[in-house]
């Protein structure tokens, strides 16, 4: 019995260490965590909703009537931009759609939709297509990997990349690459909105809604106007999506 007794000191020993070196929050630890967090986004509202009522009292009343937003915003869905803070507007001010690397597809229903009512029903007076540096959409699309499910949406990425091929791999330091085509991918998306029928013919009509191709820097918190010149790039294409037999370049008079 004697001479058991060292192992099996060692063997506890062991086991102590083993469980202090692994030791993990247990699952119980961690919902409540969890749930402390959610609530938390509650009580932030709380205190928001109560500030707003301070500062106006009338002010949810005013919100809930309508909308009357002059902007609609196309932008990524990266949880780094946020959209009303960025450009210091309230809420009912911007109408905002988003997704990944803030692509307009004529195929795509949701982003379809939602320019179309911004346009015909809204009456917005600018469309905002809005890229952002460090974009993980863009930089995926460039890189040689199979993304599953996202493969067919960052194809259109990696179409612009095609069509501006020869400029992009002109630029020898990869940030400045990926920057660059954050910039190109907005100027595309931007002609996306202006082929759309809708656009065109609200902009025939009433003379908006101007398209505007921007870049959020995520470095400076600095939004930057890329002052696309539309009239250039679509001097060649117009007459090829051309659906109201007249002439227009939908950012050619600025707008109020």
């Amino acid at each position: 019995m004697t001479a058991m007794q060292p192992t099996s000191v060692r063997m506890s020993c062991r086991i102590h260490v083993h469980e202090d070196v692994s030791w993990k929050p247990s699952r119980a630890t961690e919902e409540t965590r969890m749930s402390h967090s959610y609530q938390v986004i509650f009580e932030n509202n709380r205190e928001w909703a109560e500030h707003k009522k301070e500062l106006d009292p009338d002010y949810f009343r005013r919100l809930s009537r309508s909308q009357n937003p002059s902007y609609l915003y196309i932008g990524c869905s990266d949880s780094r931009v946020a959209v009303e803070e960025l450009m210091g507007l309230e809420p009912g001010e911007v109408f905002v759609h988003r997704n990944v690397a803030n692509l307009v597809i004529g195929m795509d229903l949701n982003v379809s939709s939602t320019i179309e009512y911004a346009v015909s029903h809204l009456k917005v007076k600018h469309i905002i297509i809005c890229g952002h540096y460090n974009c993980g959409g863009i930089r995926a699309a460039m890189l040689p990997q199979d993304h599953g499910l996202m493969n067919p949406w960052l194809r259109n990425i990696r179409d612009v990349y095609r069509l501006h091929k020869d400029e992009l791999d002109a630029i020898e330091d990869e940030h400045q690459r990926y920057d660059r085509l954050v910039e190109l991918n907005v100027q595309e998306q931007c002609i996306n909105v202006i082929k759309m029928d809708c656009v065109q013919a609200r902009y025939v009509a009433d003379g908006y809604p101007i398209v505007h191709g921007w870049v959020f820097n995520l470095r400076n918190g600095r939004l930057i106007d890329l002052d696309i010149d539309f009239a250039h790039l679509m001097d060649d294409i117009q007459k090829i999506y051309d659906i109201t037999d007249s002439h227009w370049v939908v950012n050619q008079r600025k707008v109020g």
